[in-house]
């Protein structure tokens, strides 16, 4: 009897010393997530093993850093032949929604090429502020933390886009800490493809 209370003392000392595991800090995961979604990327790798994938490189960069409403990426795509004419300019608005879920708005501007290369451009910010941005309303990207990832898309069908015949248009996202998968489709008004790659999306090796 004696060695047993003796045991259980033991036990007490030894696992009530044990320190508490920590939480993570408040806002840890959003900012894990724009530092997976900041820098360089390029789908090369995938080009060349598949040759349904050109070889497009990805930027994405910080601006408006002083701001206290969650965290602003201008972002460029362009085809690796044609790197000074991207084809798509964005900025993205990442807010975190609750322990595990995050938002990323998407916004155009007025005259895209005139920004192109700001990706570059250590002297951010520039005359443009986000209130003349618009809204691509529908097209936010909902991401919910899956273990080491990211995982999300865009809701339904509320994402309107009228590019090659398209009704609406549809993103599944995945993002991680060694690069991007993006699959982005367009669909006309009877749920047929009608562009983006047909047989998965893009992965963005993270080269910087």
């Amino acid at each position: 009897m004696l060695l047993r209370n003796l045991l259980i003392v033991l036990a007490v000392i030894v696992f009530g010393c044990e320190p508490a595991k920590k939480s993570p800090e408040p806002g840890a995961d959003l900012a894990q997530l724009v530092e997976w979604m900041t820098g360089s990327f390029s789908s090369a790798k995938q080009a060349e093993e598949n040759s349904n994938f050109l070889d497009i490189r990805l930027r994405m960069h910080p601006v408006w850093t002083d701001r206290g409403d969650g965290h602003w990426l201008y972002v460029e795509q362009a085809v690796a032949t044609h790197i000074d004419e991207p084809y798509r300019q964005r900025f993205y608005h990442i807010t975190q929604v609750n322990d595990s879920t995050f938002g990323s708005d998407v916004y155009t501007m007025d005259e895209p090429h005139r920004f192109a290369g700001l990706w570059d451009d250590k002297d951010f910010p520039s005359p443009l502020e986000p209130d003349s941005l618009a809204l691509r309303d529908g097209c936010s990207v909902i991401l919910v933390k899956q273990g080491d990832e990211y995982v999300g898309s865009t809701v339904g069908k509320d994402c309107s886009s009228e590019l090659r015949g398209a009704n609406y248009a549809a993103s599944e996202v995945r993002i991680s800490a060694e690069g991007i998968y993006s699959w982005d489709r367009g669909y006309d008004s009877d749920d047929v493809q009608v562009w983006g790659a047909e047989t998965g999306g893009y992965f963005f090796s993270k080269v910087m």
